[in-house]
Parts: C-alpha cells; structure tokens; sequence
C-alpha cells in the first residue's frame, strides 16, 4: 500500500508510524484512558484490511481517530487529534525543505523528467523551481480548499500549473502584435515605437514575445501577417533610397530589381532574427519563450504578397535549422509553426500552394508544423480563422461593443481537468453510479475552476504593464483592475479531460471507436459541454471544454489509478490514458479515418483540439504527406504529423 503525503509524493506504507502515533498520544492520558497495543494492533489491522493500493495519509488518520472514538477512548482520542493539529503546525512552518534542496543538488527526478524544454542545471532554471516549489506549497495548504487539495492528490481532477498559483498570473494569451507594432509599446519603462522598417520590426517583435512570456506561465502566440505592412516599409524605403542615388545612371527596371535584391537580403537577415532570439532568449521563466509564429494568408489581405514572401523565408529557414555550440545545424522546437490551409493553398490549384508544399517538406523533416484549416475553422467558430494561444488553447468568439469579432489580444484564466477513467473503475459498469459520479466531480471542476477566477479578480494593471497596460492585451489605466477581462467571455476558463477511450471501454467494454463505444462517448463529451454550457450562462464566464489538456497528465492518472486500482488489462496496465477524445495509439485505423473520427469531438471541445497523426519517415516521397494534407483541408479543423522512423 502507498500512502499519498499532504506534498503529494507516495511513500510506503509504515504500521510503525501509526504505532508511534497512538503510543505518544498514550502517553498523555491515565492509565485507564490508554488503549493496550493489542487494540493499537487491531487498528492498524483494520486500516490493511481495506486492501487499498493509494491511501491519503490524511484518511489514515481521519480513520484513527474513529476507531478510537468507536472504542469510547474520548481522551486518547482528543490527544490524538492535538497531536495531530501540532504536526500540522509544525509542517506549516517548512514542508520544502526536501524539494527545494534536491532541486539545488538536481536530485528531484520528478522535475528534472517533467519539462524536457526547461534545463534544470542553470540558475534561472533553478531560480524559477524554487518559486514553484513554495507556490505548489502554499497552494496545497492555504490557497485552495482542502476538498480541492484532496482531489487533485487522488487524481479525481487535475489542478494545472500549481507552481504559478501563488501569483495573479495567468495561463496563454494571443498576443495583439499589430496594436503593438503600429501604435508603439513600453518594455521596461522605455518607449519602442512604430518601426520604420521590416528589420526592426523583426526585433521589436522578439522584444514583446520575450517580456509577454517572462510575466505569464502558459503558451503565446502572434499573428505574422502584422508584419507584412513593414516590408513594405522596407520596401518603399529602398526604392525611394536608390532612386534618390540612381535616378540619372539607372532604368526604372534595374532599380527595381535592386530594390527587390536588398528586399529578399532584409526578409532573410528579418526572419533570422526572430529565430534565432526565439531560440536564444530566456525568459525570467527560466526556458526560451513558448512562442507559436501563426502563418496565415488571408484573402482581403492589402499585404497578402509580402506576407507570402515572409512565411516562405520561414519555412525554408526552418528546413535549414539552426546551427548548435559545434556550428551543425539542427532542428529547432521554438517557435511553434501552425500553417493555416484555405482555397488559395490547399494543394487544388491555388496561387500559393508552392507554400504548402514548403511547409510539407518541414513536415516530413520532423518539424512539425501544423495545419489548420481554415474552411473547417469557419464553420466551428462563426466564420472566423485565429490561431490558438500557444498551441491548443483556442478561444470561443467573442464581440466587442461594436459587434466586431476579436481574438488578438485575450487570454486563459486557466485549466483544470477531469479524470474520467477513474470515474468507470469506480462505477464498476453500474451506469446509475457512473453519470452521478461524473456530476459530482465536476461540481468539484467548477470550484476549482472558479478557485483560477477568484485568484485574478482585483489584480493591477501594473502587475504586468506588457499585458494590461502597453497593448499586448489591453491599454488600461495604472492601478486600474483587470476584472472587467475576466467576465463576459473576453477571457476563457477551461475544463480539460482526459481517457475518454479508457472510460468507454470500463463502461461499455468496447472502444470509443464501435458504434456502441461511440454512442456512450459523444454522450459523455456533451455532457461535459453541457456543464461548461450551463456554467458559462450561470456566471458570465468564458467556460469552455478543453480536448488537449497536457500530455504528461495521461501519465499520472494512470500512474495514481494504478497504484490505488492495481492492473486493469487495456486501463491501467498500459501506464498511460489516451489523451481526450484521441484514439488509442494501438488500435488498427488508418490516417483518413482517424482523422475523420477525431472531428466530431474535437468540434464539441472547442477550446482546445487537435489530431496526432503517426507516419512513417517519407521524406523523400512527399505525396502521401500532400494527399493528408487535402484531407486535412476538407475534414478538419486542426492536425499535426508526428513522423516516426
């Protein structure tokens, strides 16, 4: 049996302990009050008899105390719970000590393991897990209830980004680059204003995407068709330039063919810029900025022919790679590609499906852009095509008091998600059980969701001027609240779920992907819709469903299920849940119906969807890549490729 300490961290279970325990507290009462060992026995019998494999050590003790009252030990009893009121004080005044020094000394594996992104030997690094240690801390014990505490130990839900808590931060945001850009910014006190070129324009952006990120936890995104206006820029500037110097000596078409050189010479020096600032620049978070660069084409677009040239020279930038400390050129994973797929690009003929088949060939390089189709994303989200913020997070619509739609410029409150399989191994195919289960935990969601909302009520503006104050989310007064940006949708809250394969499968005994598996698991997905739904009219917040919570969740609902179910064959004996609404990774379908499956769940978590798709490495035959990527175009709305050798 392991027993769940208050830091979350599993221990064996120790009969020892609870020994002492009872035996100190014998000490302080008579003689006739004490009870003999061999009733101390007993209970701690009883406490192995439940035969469970993950306890909390706060039940163990809550079960003590029972079971001396059962025994009319009134007085032992009470010295039990003074006893245990001390040690609470006691852990109340240091209970870090332990993390933060294995953090100095790199010996917690469990960080080192957890962000693969985040160099764990360098200062910073260490510097911004310290924090996190302490926020987790007092978040456990102080800032939540414990009721909340309590369920994200037992994994009945999942409390996201506990080591950010503690300050009024929030999670992703779409970053308002052409606000930024076209009326001028403040970093740190000094003025950056409108550029006056592509080059610098290039610069300032990395400047705005380094300060957003220092001053927030999740994932930003921008927009880089705020950037075409500024080759223009460029552009005019060089042709005014040498016409000035070369009108009497040179024709108009050698001067524009000049222009045109030192054009292509100022995107290519632009693009490797932000590339190599996004690679090389720390935020006070300790990694580099979890940046995602949105590569979209619109139609109505006045600049649609630069930002055509922009987005080539970054995709073909980033087949290059970037060159490591040995001066060999490498991949990179920031910043984030998301290529946006409409009538113009999509591989039927259009003007610019030569970008499409660039952005392919990063694909099959294991660069992972991904696509989003904008025909899809048109019909899910009133005709609209944005970028989510970071990589998943998509924001519901929402218009301002013009009745314009807006996304640039929102953000996350926050996440928390839901363990479903947990709910099937406890339901044990009894359905009545299962659906009041799920309605009771997520009453448990709503709080702790709510919990995410209180803590950014009343925050200042000047806690982050980038944000609230200098455009990258609003132009606020100093000393001005946000909280008119947390009500009526402008910013979402999210409910994250993860395992609906795994639930399906405990309670239907088929797959998700089976008509019947089917049935049972749009059922549940509308049901967690429904919820966010009702709650979302309820309050006037922007509650939405999140289908892509984080990866490493899988992992520890499985690994805490496990440890208290034991194995359960195709559940917890894989030590992973699927993620969401996705298909198990081993069940036998092919890409087209996967993808095909995927789309109506993903259309009912509108704040956060995406598919995987695992190919194999097909990087010298590109037309099975351009035939998923029509597919992709036609049926849904967001993909990646995973290639695998």
């Amino acid at each position: 049996m392991k027993v769940i300490k208050r830091d979350g961290k599993a221990v064996d279970y120790n009969r020892e302990k609870i020994e002492i325990a009872i035996e100190k507290a014998n000490n302080e009462v008579k003689i006739n009050e004490r009870l003999p060992k061999s009733e101390i026995r007993e209970i701690t019998k009883y406490i192995e008899d439940l035969d469970k494999k993950r306890i909390l050590v706060e039940d163990i003790q809550d079960i003590i105390e029972q079971q001396l009252m059962d025994r009319k030990k009134f007085e032992l009893a009470k010295k039990y719970m003074i006893y245990r009121y001390t040690r609470a004080l006691v852990r109340k005044q240091n209970t870090t000590d332990e993390s933060i020094l294995g953090i100095i000394k790199n010996q917690n594996k469990k960080l080192l393991e957890e962000n693969t992104s985040k160099n764990s030997v360098i200062a910073s690094t260490q510097r911004d897990y310290i924090a996190g240690e302490v926020s987790k801390d007092l978040t456990k014990r102080i800032l939540l209830p414990e009721k909340i505490t309590k369920a994200h130990e037992e994994g009945i839900l999942h409390f996201h980004d506990m080591e950010y808590f503690l300050q009024p931060i929030f999670n992703c945001c779409l970053i308002n680059l052409g606000d930024m850009l076209d009326n001028g910014t403040v970093i740190n006190g000094k003025m950056i204003e409108t550029p006056k070129s592509f080059q610098v324009a290039c610069i300032a952006t990395t400047q705005i995407i380094a300060e957003v990120a220092s001053n927030q936890y999740g994932g930003q995104s921008v927009d880089i068709s705020h950037l075409g206006k500024y080759i223009r820029k460029s552009y005019e500037k060089f042709k005014k330039e040498l016409e000035k110097e070369f009108s009497d000596d040179l024709t108009p078409k050698m001067i524009e063919k000049l222009v045109n050189q030192r054009l292509k010479k100022e995107i290519s020096a632009g693009v490797q810029t932000i590339l190599y600032q996004l690679n090389t620049l720390m935020t006070t978070n300790g990694k580099l900025p979890h940046v995602t660069l949105f590569l979209n084409l619109k139609k109505d677009d006045p600049y649609i022919k630069e930002n055509a040239k922009l987005i080539e020279e970054i995709l073909t930038q980033r087949c290059q790679g970037i060159k490591n400390e040995n001066g060999i050129y490498i991949a990179s994973e920031f910043p984030k590609l998301i290529y946006v797929l409409d009538e113009h690009n999509c591989l039927k003929g259009g003007e610019y499906d030569y970008l499409t088949k660039l952005t392919i060939k990063c694909s099959s390089k294991s660069l992972y852009p991904a696509y989003i189709s904008a025909k899809k994303m048109r019909e899910n989200y009133d005709g609209n095509v944005f970028s989510p913020m970071g990589y998943t997070s998509f924001l519901l619509p929402w218009k301002d008091e013009h009745g314009d739609y807006k996304f640039e410029g929102r953000f996350n409150q926050g996440v928390v998600s839901i363990n479903l399989p947990q709910i099937g191994i406890i339901a044990d195919g009894d359905d009545k059980e299962f659906w009041r289960l799920l309605d009771e935990r997520l009453e448990l969601c709503y709080e702790a969701l709510m919990c995410r909302h209180y803590a950014l009520l009343g925050t200042l503006s000047n806690t982050s001027p980038i944000h609230w104050r200098y455009g990258a989310i609003a132009h606020m007064e100093p000393e001005e609240k946000i909280d008119k940006l947390l009500k009526g949708g402008y910013s979402t809250i999210s409910l994250g779920y993860i395992g609906l394969y795994e639930v399906t499968k405990l309670v239907k005994g088929v797959s998700h992907t089976t008509p019947e598996g089917h049935d049972f698991a749009v059922k549940v997905i509308k049901h967690l819709k429904s919820a966010t739904d009702r709650w979302k009219k309820e309050t006037g917040l922007g509650f939405g469903l999140d289908g892509a919570p984080e990866e490493s969740l899988c992992y520890r609902f499985a690994k805490i299920d496990k440890e208290r179910f034991g194995e359960i064959t195709d559940i917890t004996d894989k030590g992973y849940y699927t993620n969401s609404y996705h298909v198990d990774v081993r069940e036998h379908m092919d890409t087209f119906e996967k993808l095909s499956f995927e789309s109506e769940f993903g259309k009912l978590s509108s704040e956060g969807a995406i598919s995987y798709i695992e190919i194999p490495n097909i990087e010298n035959d590109l037309k099975v890549l351009e035939d998923i990527v029509k597919f992709i175009y036609d049926n849904v709305q967001y993909a990646q490729f995973n290639t695998k050798s």
